[in-house]
């Protein structure tokens, strides 16, 4: 359900806000010391002050939500919206009454705060990779116009404004990564399979040759089909959980025309964290994405 009375009273969203923020208990952003007392208030939100360093603060502050003056409930309506349904900015701006500049500022804030996903992959685990045309957008003041390539055919790397961005799909558990990288090589591949919870998994491949030196490695039972000759399944061996995956990714950044190959991963962040929270109810979801910035 769409958690509307959060959305439509600041008491709401500044107890939301703080039942998030101290969910592991109230301590000082500044020494990180536990030994705070209440302090009065701030407009609607709780103050504190520190025992140990005698600072005030109170539950904003530290957060991608401070120095605002725009109410935190429509803060919390855009990053919902932006989340949920990707919503553009420019929607958000006539959503919310807030000018196109202080949203792309207040969201992008967000999307840094995320954390890179983290696989613990058990297996088996298929991969694939997609690769996003993303150059270089803008201009430095009274500088010439950035050069962008974009014209790279079939795959490509970072350099060349054409950036792999691979997907793993955990069979075992059921999760989904996607991870941007600057190049889609056999460095790549082992850093990304390295946080496994055996010793030795198995990985399904399309027949990419930046894949073939797993066959080498006693870590990997490495298996793969090679779309070239028509072969898409053999037994268990396919990547089209990948294939999916990779489809929906690209429609997540349809919206957001013209992607700066610096500023992709953030936006890939947004998208893994939209995947997870995808079949969660509306205010379970909201408090799940405020968890990941917070």
């Amino acid at each position: 359900m769409f958690p509307v009375k959060t959305f439509v009273s600041e008491r709401r969203a500044a107890n939301l806000l703080a039942q998030v923020r101290w969910r592991n208990g109230v301590y000082c952003p500044r020494c990180r010391a536990e030994s705070v007392i209440r302090y009065g208030s701030y407009r609607v939100f709780q103050r504190y002050r520190c025992k140990n360093c005698d600072r005030t603060f109170n539950d904003q502050t530290g957060t991608v939500f401070e120095h605002s003056a725009v109410a935190l409930r429509k803060w919390f309506l855009a990053v919902y919206t932006y989340i949920r349904f990707n919503t553009s900015l420019r929607q958000l701006d006539v959503e919310i009454d807030v000018s196109y500049k202080t949203i792309y500022r207040r969201v992008q804030r967000f999307l840094r705060a995320l954390d890179a996903p983290r696989p613990q992959l058990e297996g088996p685990v298929e991969t694939d990779e997609l690769y996003v045309k993303a150059g270089l957008k803008g201009r430095e003041r009274d500088g010439p116009s950035r050069s962008r390539g974009l014209s790279t055919r079939g795959r490509g790397t970072y350099a060349e404004d054409k950036l792999p961005v691979f997907i793993l799909a955990d069979r075992g558990s059921g999760d989904r990564y996607v991870i941007p990288a600057k190049a889609a090589d056999e460095s790549t591949m082992r850093l990304l399979l390295a946080d496994r919870q055996q010793e030795s998994v198995t990985v399904y491949t399309d027949g990419f040759r930046a894949y073939d030196p797993l066959d080498e490695d006693d870590a990997f039972d490495h298996e793969y089909v090679v779309h070239g000759d028509g072969e898409y399944v053999d037994g268990d061996v396919r990547v089209n959980t990948c294939e999916s995956h990779a489809s929906l990714t690209r429609r997540w950044l349809s919206p957001h025309r013209g992607v700066s190959k610096d500023g992709l991963t953030p936006y890939l962040r947004a998208f893994q964290l939209r995947r997870e929270v995808f079949r969660k109810p509306g205010k379970e979801a909201l408090k799940a994405i405020l968890e990941t910035a917070l």
